[in-house]
């Protein structure tokens, strides 16, 4: 496969052109072997179309591959594998070419004199902030296989919750989006050439029917307007969220919202309680840990309730008695807390608060989608049904009384 580069030579020259590799390890190695310090690396893309290129360009790196990046470089580390030559595997297997061009910048980081930490906190795209100062971490306490082993196990632990969450919201969002489909070409297509009988016959049409036919006229009149404010309106509203105002008032609606609110409000405990025992089994001091855990749980209200804990600890207070003071932290994780004054087991206690509340998002998924599910399939049929009947009844007295 032919390969593409820009290097520097030891002394500064700026070299540049193709190389033909069976793999990208061996083109790194290839160059290398010339004393190149290679600065760019990809595939010749010349002969492919434009807009896969164009795709390829803007592709981010997905969270699953990520996880298992994380699992890989876990894995080579306790393989006692030398960090440049784990770097060149994950580089090699990975899959994303958004990750292999994050890649090959941060193996040229490593092998120019930066620390792992340092090289990760130069991609953002790839690592978090999270990530970084776990890995810091386990190079200033000396234990990066130990530490890269938990991140390993908490990011799969994550992602395997969300992706449960997803999965048991396709169905149901399936269900609604089929349901104004079908409602929609009911509307526009099926119920214009229906009402058109009744008009001709001139027949005593019911209030109700009345009400579908000036519906349905008005949708394809106006249907392309209403297409075009919802757009509008979904951009004002995307927009909006992006702003501190929309980030809190988005936060509050879901931790607030009804039935889903209480799901929203476990699945953000179990990440708060999972984020700070990965980070203080880390060996993140407890101040850097809050800290951190506010910037990535994802949720505003939990991230400002976790900022201020934080300034409360720092001012003397336990975590139990900072904890205590928000509406939104549940009392049994108060209650845990308290333990952990007797005890000293602050990291034992989080994390059977972490499995604990992972079990309570499960078994809320569980339950509301099975709850969801006929809801969404009855709502479906009462729907389609009324709209059928408000036209189809007419036509049946007329043509009874015929």
């Amino acid at each position: 496969m032919l390969y593409r580069y820009s290097a520097k030579t030891a002394q500064g020259e700026a070299k540049s052109g193709t190389i033909d590799a069976a793999s990208s390890e061996f083109a790194i190695s290839s160059l290398q072997s010339r004393g190149f310090i290679i600065t760019f690396l990809e595939p010749d893309q010349s002969g492919i179309p434009w807009y896969q290129r164009t795709l390829g360009k803007v592709e981010r790196v997905k969270t699953k591959d990520i996880v298992i990046l994380s699992r890989q470089l876990a894995t080579l580390f306790e393989a006692k594998v030398p960090v440049v030559e784990a770097f060149k595997v994950l580089f090699s297997e990975s899959s994303s070419p958004a990750a292999k061009r994050h890649l090959v910048e941060l193996l040229n980081d490593i092998q120019g004199g930066l620390s792992i930490s340092a090289a990760m906190a130069r991609h953002p795209a790839l690592f978090s902030n999270f990530y970084i100062n776990m890995v810091r971490s386990g190079e200033e306490s000396g234990k990066l296989e130990e530490i890269l082993s938990y991140l390993a196990d908490y990011l799969e632990r994550t992602y395997e919750l969300q992706a449960k969450a997803k999965s048991a919201l396709i169905y149901p969002a399936f269900v609604l989006v089929a349901f104004v489909v079908v409602f929609v070409l009911m509307l526009v297509v099926v119920i214009p050439r229906l009402s058109s009988i009744l008009l001709e016959a001139e027949a005593n049409i019911p209030i109700y029917t009345r009400a579908i036919i000036g519906f349905s006229n008005f949708l394809r009149q106006f249907g392309i307007f209403l297409l075009v404010l919802l757009a509008g309106g979904l951009v004002v509203l995307w927009r909006y969220v992006q702003t501190g105002g929309g980030k809190i008032a988005l936060a509050r609606f879901l931790v607030e919202m009804p039935i889903f609110g209480e799901l929203f409000r476990k699945f953000f405990l179990a990440r708060l309680a999972d984020n700070l025992v990965t980070l203080l089994s880390g060996g993140v001091t407890v101040l850097r840990s809050l800290e951190i855990t506010a910037d990535v749980i994802g949720n505003e209200v939990y991230a400002q309730i976790i900022r201020q804990v934080r300034e409360q600890v720092r001012g003397g207070s336990s975590l139990s008695e900072a904890f205590a003071r928000y509406q939104n932290i549940p009392s049994l994780m108060i209650q845990m807390m308290r333990v952990v004054v007797e005890t000293g087991k602050l990291e034992f206690v989080l994390k059977t608060m972490s499995r604990f509340y992972r079990r309570e998002v499960e078994n809320a998924l569980a339950s509301i989608v099975s709850l969801i599910e006929p809801l969404l399939i009855v709502i479906l049929g009462l729907g389609i049904g009324f709209l059928v009947a408000a036209v189809l009844l007419p036509i049946y007295n007329l043509s009874s009384a015929l």
